[in-house]
């Protein structure tokens, strides 16, 4: 039996990411998503949970007991090291997880989305990569908007993450997001038919 397809989507923050996932999701491809994984793995009870508060103490949780997620993108974004140090505790799990659920996949091809994925090199093992693209200043008023944050905030997010120009590098296919959800949705069409294509006419990947 031949190996589903391995299709990496990814983005800055603001790009649309989710958007696309969704509009993937529902014409019936399965969606991976790190974002959405990130959060469960973090939760209470978790083993990332417990080094999270070992290491930074329980002023990073909220009323609730759960780590505090607005404190955490504070701290994150503000120190590169504390950013690394955060990653090492959430990473693999994240991985392993996804990787998990990719290998129960049954359809021709599945949506592995994460925004760092290509900073994450070959934790995934993928067959193309899917890069959601738009300016960065259209990313920083998107994101701000959406998460009622300062600019400087999100633009401190757009600078931690990997450059456009590099991120175009090491895509397969682009969708461009710059115009409105018609346009998406054509796009993701377009590509949901070439990729039914490359998962039917591949051969060599076995499970």
């Amino acid at each position: 039996m031949k190996r589903p397809l391995h299709v990496g989507l990814t983005g800055g923050i603001g790009s649309g990411k989710t958007t696309v996932s969704n509009i993937f999701a529902d014409l019936g491809v399965p969606v991976i998503d790190a974002d959405i994984i990130a959060r469960q793995v973090v939760r209470a009870g978790q083993p990332a949970f417990d080094k999270i508060v070992s290491f930074f103490g329980e002023s990073i949780l909220g009323e609730d007991g759960e780590l505090d997620r607005s404190k955490m993108r504070t701290l994150v974004f503000n120190d590169k090291q504390t950013r690394k140090k955060l990653e090492s505790f959430t990473h693999p799990e994240i991985h392993n997880e996804m990787n998990r659920l990719s290998e129960q996949v049954s359809y021709p091809y599945c949506i592995i989305s994460s925004p760092l994925l290509l900073e994450s090199g070959t934790a995934y093992k993928l067959d193309r990569i899917l890069v959601i693209d738009l300016s960065e200043s259209e990313q920083i008023r998107r994101a701000s908007a959406r998460d009622q944050s300062e600019p400087e905030e999100i633009e401190k997010i757009v600078r931690s993450q990997l450059d456009r120009k590099d991120r175009l590098e090491f895509a397969d296919d682009i969708i461009s997001n710059d115009k409105d959800l018609s346009s998406l949705q054509k796009q993701v069409d377009q590509l949901h038919m070439k990729y039914l294509a490359m998962a039917e006419s591949r051969t060599g990947l076995e499970c």
